[in-house]
């Protein structure tokens, strides 16, 4: 399986970095998925879900808080304004 590294960032400092098979968070105008070599892009997230895939399939929950997405070279980088964690389902 093909992975791309993802970093979580607050204003208190890093929440979250390492490989992930899929992304899938919030933006403002509905939910944005990432997979490996997705096309660049950069997005304003909105309030809701930011979901984390990881390799094994453990997925990782949160919610936020307005922010921004960046998608550029397999990497993901999420800039969020306010991030919980989620319960797991």
């Amino acid at each position: 399986m093909k992975t791309l590294m993802c970093a979580v960032y607050t204003p208190e400092g890093k929440v979250f970095e390492g490989e992930a098979a899929m992304v899938v968070a919030t933006a403002l105008d509905g939910e944005v998925g990432i997979l490996y070599n997705h096309a660049p892009l950069i997005t304003a997230l909105g309030e809701g879900s930011l979901r984390i895939t990881e390799p094994g399939g453990n997925v990782r929950r949160y919610s936020t808080r307005g922010g921004f997405l960046e998608v550029a070279k397999n990497q993901v980088v999420v800039l969020t304004d306010e991030l919980t964690e989620s319960a797991s389902e």
